[in-house]
């Protein structure tokens, strides 16, 4: 199939041929002719694919050939979890509207008020959000959703994972019954079938792709290790190999990332850190320079692990493996992307072990072991998820008895003291050591109200701090101000 046949607006398809797209992907085609129906959508498709374009050029052509209600608010609503993400929406907007007269922008967090206010202030076809800014901005009454008519949500689940439910569902009521609703998410299980049944009236569903099927341009490997000098002597013997042409490197903190980023350029290699410590202006020109080549290494926490889009990026290491085994296939997915091909590396050590499981349990696959001569680990490593040979389960990291805390590498090997995740925070819940968590994935540090969104969206609250406890924070929506009730510890989202 081809665009023609598609029948989009011809703006849209002049738009398209200065792209240079010739022929749309899986998810385009099946998802632009249900959306230009009107139906309600639901569909999920790895990374890399085109989705971002399969909601846009719509919604774009429902502006183009339906005459606006009154009002001056947006027209079009696009939901992502982070700025990375809407930065890069917003980008594929004015691409394919540079034949036709939209107005579009961005309310995001980490820039100021001020040109946000005046955006609003006047009439607006398309506006993308994260849900803390725009829910500031609705408070002080400055958004009319009189006129909508298209509500996006991209990137589903990851919102749902970094506690906007009930934000998005505070949004989604503040919004006109009769609209369209297009959910775009990596999975379509768990709660975000529950939030689509919810939000969604009689959907469309599209499944491209199972998790098992995923990312089959990209070559996956791991290399078991001793410990944190390890991983350096194995990340040193790859920058050398001229086939690496870029990479992102996936750091837990961002202290680490910082660290790492400072002792590649000591190295030779250029490079750069990219973290929620950084505002929007830091992050976009970090991201920025990479594209222009200026940068060969970008070292990244999880932030950067969905909405990052670096054309020609031949690697992705996973320096530490993400606590959540889903954040494993976005982060991979920032290389391979577009028909491209490209390689992810995976650092596990013996205490990764659960999360390596977990892993290989949602992609179908047992992960490729390499070995490098000379760099062999003089530890043996135990299969994957197996437990002491005593019978007494030894609390892992990811089920230790403070959730969202990480022990650090020490110089010996051994772990020693907390190390908080990058943009988390571990609750109060003090549990009598060794105790297992009745829900590993509720409990997860990742799903804390509070913790990652702080760092997606910008905030107001001081930055956290890596060895400090934090009291737990209620579930967006309890608060006082949308009626419920009383919150013990400040707001009931960090604000963007």
């Amino acid at each position: 199939m081809s665009f023609e046949n598609l029948k989009l607006d011809p703006r849209l398809m002049r738009a398209i041929a200065a792209c240079h797209f010739k022929q749309p992907t899986d998810i385009q085609t099946q998802a632009i002719p249900v959306a230009l129906e009107g139906r309600d959508l639901m569909a999920s498709a790895q990374t890399g694919t085109g989705k971002t374009a399969a909601f846009v050029l719509p919604a774009l052509h429902r502006i183009l050939n339906t005459p606006a209600r009154k009002g001056r608010g947006p027209r079009v609503l696009v939901l992502t979890p982070t700025r990375e993400l809407a930065m890069q929406v917003t980008d594929n907007i004015r691409q394919f509207s540079r034949e036709c007269h939209i107005t579009s922008g961005s309310v995001v967090g980490g820039v100021g008020y001020g040109p946000q206010m005046q955006l609003l202030g006047r009439p607006l076809d398309l506006l993308v959000a994260t849900p803390g800014r725009l829910m500031d901005h609705m408070e002080s009454g400055r958004v009319d959703f009189s006129r909508l008519e298209i509500l996006v949500l991209d990137e589903a689940d990851r919102m749902l994972d970094m506690g906007f439910l009930g934000a998005v569902k505070t949004i989604a009521k503040a919004l006109p019954s009769e609209r369209q609703t297009l959910l775009f998410s990596a999975t379509l299980e768990g709660e975000v079938l529950t939030v689509a049944k919810q939000l969604l009236r009689d959907p469309v569903r599209i499944s491209l792709a199972a998790n098992s099927d995923q990312h089959a341009s990209i070559t996956q490997q791991i290399h078991e290790v001793d410990d944190v000098e390890h991983k350096h002597a194995l990340l040193t013997h790859y920058l050398k190999d001229d086939a690496l042409y870029q990479a992102v490197i996936f750091i837990a903190t961002k202290h680490g990332a910082d660290k790492l980023a400072k002792k590649l350029a000591a190295q030779g290699h250029a490079s750069a850190a990219l973290h929620g410590n950084m505002n929007q202006n830091q992050r976009k020109r970090a991201v920025d320079r990479m594209r222009r080549g200026e940068f060969r290494v970008l070292v990244a926490t999880d932030v950067a692990a969905r909405g990052l889009d670096i054309r020609g990026l031949s690697h992705v290491f996973n320096f530490d493996l993400p606590m959540v085994a889903e954040d494993y296939i976005h982060r991979i997915g920032r290389t391979g992307r577009a028909g491209a091909t490209g390689t992810a590396i995976s650092f596990v050590d013996s205490e990764d072990r659960y999360l390596l499981k977990g892993i290989e349990r949602l992609t179908g696959r047992s992960l490729s072991r390499q070995v490098i001569p000379g760099l062999e680990p003089k530890r043996p490593h135990g299969r994957g998820g197996e437990r002491p040979s005593n019978g007494k389960h030894r609390p892992h990291r990811r089920h230790d008895s403070r959730p969202g805390f990480r022990a650090a590498d020490s110089p010996n090997g051994q772990r020693r003291g907390p190390r908080a995740m990058d943009g988390a925070f571990a609750d109060s819940h003090h549990r009598k050591p060794g105790h297992q968590p009745s829900h590993p994935r509720r409990d997860r540090v990742d799903s804390a109200p509070g913790n990652h969104r702080a760092e997606a969206d910008g905030n107001r609250v001081a930055p956290r701090q890596e060895h400090r406890d934090r009291p737990h924070h209620p579930k967006p929506g309890q608060g006082r101000r949308f009626g419920g009730k009383p919150q013990r510890n400040g707001r009931d989202r960090a604000s963007a």
